[in-house]
């Protein structure tokens, strides 16, 4: 499989950032070291944005058995984070997961890795940028339409810039949120109303006013948006290109990423569930509500502040972290030759300019959709790019891949196998109707390999690897 994979041409004298030899495809600088990877990639974890908007619809079905089941997504991510830690080093394209899996799984396995990561980094910012409105109703009061197109623009502005400027901007905002996610710990532990044992209790408020049980099967169905929750740990492989010493730097981001994102989410899941003033209260997911019954109006406004902060970083971050998949779709010849040239077009700042407004300018215009079944498709793609990364993993270590310089993971093959058989199953207990609508896209996207991709095997689709990755 590794007939797709190709360095990028570079002339011996380095070129502007917008600039290059006709027919060489442009690079990226690489211009942030692992801290500041590691502040770009958390931030599009986004920890405080997730715990205040995601994290309540799971409160709502899962009651106290919501941070076990973000316990056990963590912990099936570190599995995930190994596999993505040396296929990354083995393959740093700024193309993440396609890049790794066409390279390893065939070109078709990675078209449909790469559709449904953009399903996910193009419908998940939007919907997350409408949550600005309510946690800026202490000060004003916006239409969450409105506001989330505001935050997508000022987003799609930011990403125009050079990246270790935006490191800077998201690591303050990221302070911010951190702060936020501490504070919300604090207050709920200081005002527990029940034991640890409440974590494994399984109950949720019912219909009737009594409390249901929470069953094994809805944990496991809820495990598709407990993997989401931490998912962004995976934005350092769509870095790789701009990280220096990739070869190092990509796996102790990941993994980096993922050790600090999990403590930041789930120590206040733990805290909220022990300190909810009942099951009704928890089960509403009213984090706020509880934030300024524990305390005061004024640290309510604060944390509000502060989380919509953190979604406007998030959704800088996302917008970056997006448009580095369209910029290597295109360098890799995934489209018309006239949309591949926009695509890859580089700025004043060495961004690629088209690719951010592609992906910012439509995000603002989803803001004025109905997305109620995002999650649930967002769940879906998660679970499945997860399991062709498994899929890949299982070919890294054969041919010439074998005696490559990349970090390996311990208890390789048993990691990736035991993450296959858990997304599939995870897989076959979704809601059908999110299942059809993450397959009828695959669908489509597989008609247009066959029709367009699949005959142009030798021009199109052929995944590049900076020439100085070719270690």
């Amino acid at each position: 499989m590794t007939d797709t994979l190709r360095p990028a041409v570079s002339p011996s004298v380095e070129p502007l950032p917008n600039s290059a030899p006709q027919g060489s495809p442009q690079k990226l600088k690489r211009s942030i070291g692992v801290v500041g990877g590691t502040l770009l990639t958390l931030s599009c974890v986004t920890p405080a944005s997730t715990l205040f908007v995601v994290v309540p619809d799971l409160f709502g079905s899962l009651g106290t058995a919501t941070a076990l089941t973000i316990a056990i997504g963590s912990l099936l991510c570190i599995g995930v984070a190994f596999c993505y830690s040396e296929l990354g080093t083995l393959i740093p394209s700024a193309g993440g997961e396609y890049a790794m899996v066409s390279t390893l799984a065939g070109r078709l396995a990675g078209w449909l890795v790469f559709v449904l990561s953009l399903l996910v980094v193009m419908i998940v910012p939007p919907v997350i940028a409408m949550g600005t409105a309510d946690y800026l109703a202490p000060i004003v009061h916006l239409d969450p339409a409105l506001a989330g197109a505001g935050v997508m623009l000022l987003a799609t502005l930011a990403g125009l810039l050079d990246l270790r400027a935006n490191a800077w901007i998201t690591g303050v905002f990221l302070v911010l949120e951190v702060i936020a996610a501490a504070v919300v710990a604090v207050l709920g532990f200081a005002h527990s109303e029940r034991g640890a044992g409440s974590l494994v209790s399984m109950e949720v408020a019912g219909g009737n006013g009594h409390a249901d049980t929470v069953t094994a099967m809805l944990v496991v169905s809820g495990l598709a948006i407990a993997l989401f929750i931490t998912q962004g740990f995976s934005t350092a492989v769509y870095l790789s290109e701009e990280l220096e010493n990739p070869r190092t730097s990509v796996s102790r981001t990941v993994l980096a990423t993922l050790a600090i994102s999990t403590v930041i989410i789930l120590v206040p899941v733990v805290a909220i569930t022990m300190g909810a003033p009942d099951l009704a209260a928890l089960t509403s997911g009213d984090i706020g509500g509880m934030v300024e019954a524990w305390s005061n109006s004024a640290v309510g406004t604060f944390v509000s502040l502060c989380v919509a902060l953190a979604i406007i970083n998030a959704g800088i971050v996302m917008v970056i972290q997006n448009s580095r998949v369209l910029f290597a779709s295109a360098r890799d010849k995934a489209w018309l030759e006239p949309v591949n040239r926009g695509l890859a077009k580089l700025g004043r700042f060495g961004s690629p300019w088209v690719a951010t407004l592609v992906v910012g300018v439509p995000g603002a215009a989803l803001c004025f959709v109905n997305l109620d079944t995002l999650y649930g498709v967002t769940g879906v793609s998660v679970t499945g790019m997860y399991l062709l990364v498994a899929v890949a993993a299982l070919f890294a270590r054969r041919g010439a891949h074998r005696g490559q310089s990349a970090w390996r993971m311990p208890l390789w093959p048993g990691i990736p196998l035991l993450l296959i058989a858990v997304m599939a199953y995870i897989l076959s207990q979704q809601e059908a109707s999110y299942l059809l609508w993450t397959g009828g896209i695959a669908a489509v996207a597989t008609l247009y390999w066959a029709l367009y991709l699949r005959p142009r095997r030798e021009t199109r689709w052929l995944v590049t690897l900076p020439e100085d990755a070719q270690q």
